[in-house]
């Protein structure tokens, strides 16, 4: 079938897509920045103010790279496709939709974090993992998808690809689940752990599960 073909069948190429979802990757990393405000303190209590609000700092540096990781695994599975359709279209909308959340329970974690109510920080490590969960599972929607619709598909990735990245995304869902329960049932300190190891996991295996040297090793000595 021609370009022409692909078109009329209500297929075009990714342009569009990776420009719009670059956009809003670039306006969620920018939005980021309104959490970062002066301290209200009496005057000659600025130096404490600033330090007080740790969380706050470190909520936008997690946030941050957070943001970058998903557009990294975002421009390494768009390389792999050469036409989008109406569902790809809205399984994209899907990560994006999730992903915008992000900022949001990690305000959460940091303003519950500053005046350490053992309560509070409980239900907030399960509110992190809940939106953690989705980002993960409309990831696992994007991937599906394509495991389905090869013909979107450029023609030298592996037939394995896509479902080894829906093990990669069935591996966030279940973390961050498990994360949910532990922090909100024993100690939050639990959860937050795992909120910082999922992102490093995401990064390191952007452009693919098995791109790890360890797994690649094996993999070939199979």
């Amino acid at each position: 079938m021609d370009d022409h073909a692909f078109q009329t069948a209500g297929r075009a190429d990714t342009g569009r897509a990776v420009a719009f979802s670059d956009a809003v990757f670039a306006i969620i990393i920018t939005l980021l920045v309104l959490d970062l405000r002066p301290p209200d303190v009496e005057p000659g209590r600025l130096l404490s103010g600033l330090l007080q609000q740790w969380p706050t700092y470190l909520a936008y540096v997690t946030s941050y790279l957070y943001v970058g990781v998903v557009w990294t695994n975002h421009k390494a599975t768009f390389k792999r496709i050469h036409w989008t359709d109406r569902g790809l279209h809205w399984a994209n909308l899907g990560v994006l939709f999730t992903t915008a959340l992000l900022p949001f329970p990690t305000a959460v974690i940091s303003k519950t974090m500053s005046y350490g109510n053992l309560a509070d920080e409980r239900t907030a490590v399960g509110f992190y993992a809940l939106i953690g969960a989705l980002l993960c599972l409309s990831w696992l929607v994007f991937f599906h998808y394509l495991t389905r619709h090869r013909e979107l598909v450029e023609k030298n990735v592996s037939e394995r690809f896509f479902h080894d990245e829906r093990k990669r995304a069935f591996t966030g869902v279940a973390l961050y689940s498990l994360a949910g329960v532990l922090g909100s049932v024993t100690t939050p300190a639990v959860a937050l752990a795992i909120f910082l190891l999922l992102p490093v996991f995401y990064g390191l295996t952007s452009e693919g599960l098995y791109e790890l040297p360890i797994l690649s090793h094996r993999l070939r000595s199979q």
